[in-house]
C-alpha cells in the first residue's frame, strides 16, 4: 500500500459510486493506473467489496445486542462450526466470532424492539449445541464499525 493506494480508498469510500474515468481525473493518475490498482486492492483481499452500506435501524431494526454463548463441548452434539451455521440462518444475527474468556462465542444482533430481542435470543438458543448465553443492550455507538483507519496506519507504519 502507498499513498495513491490510500487515496484511492479513501475516494472509492467517500464516493463509492464515481467510476474509474472520473477517479482517474480526480487522482490526476492515468485511467489504467486507477484500474491496475483496484484490481490489485481485490486480488490482494483489500477492498473485499462494493456494495452499499446498509443501517440496521432505518431497516427498523434500531436494538443492537451483543450476546455471549457458551458452547457445548461435547462435539457430538456441535461445536462451533453448528453453532456458526446456525447463526447465519439468522437474519438478525449480523456477525458472531469464537473468542477466548468467558465465553466461547460473540454475536452482534439487531431486534426490531427489546420485546423482539427476546425472539431473536430464543432463535440463537434454538439449537442444542449452545449452553447459555447472556446478553448485553447497546445504549449508544461511540466508535461505529471501520477499517479505512487501519489503511492509513499501513501507509504511515
Amino acid at each position: 500500500m502507498d499513498d495513491l493506494d490510500g487515496r484511492l480508498i479513501d475516494l472509492f469510500a467517500d464516493d463509492p459510486r464515481v467510476g474509474v474515468l472520473e477517479a482517474s481525473r480526480r487522482l490526476g493518475v492515468a485511467r489504467g493506473t486507477v484500474q491496475a490498482r483496484l484490481d490489485k486492492l481485490v486480488a490482494t483481499g483489500v477492498i473485499t467489496g462494493w456494495g452499499p452500506d446498509l443501517s440496521p435501524e432505518a431497516l427498523g431494526y434500531p436494538v443492537t445486542a451483543f450476546l455471549t454463548l457458551e458452547i457445548r463441548q461435547d462435539t457430538s452434539r456441535g461445536g462451533h462450526d453448528t453453532v456458526g451455521a446456525h447463526l447465519a440462518g439468522i437474519p438478525e444475527v449480523l456477525e458472531a466470532h469464537t473468542i477466548t474468556g468467558a465465553g466461547d462465542m460473540w454475536a452482534r444482533v439487531v431486534a426490531r424492539s427489546n420485546t423482539d430481542l427476546q425472539r431473536v435470543i430464543d432463535r440463537v438458543l434454538e439449537t442444542p449445541a449452545i449452553v447459555r448465553s447472556s446478553t448485553v443492550i447497546a445504549l449508544a455507538t461511540q466508535v461505529p464499525y471501520r477499517v479505512r483507519p487501519l489503511a492509513r496506519v499501513e501507509l504511515s507504519g
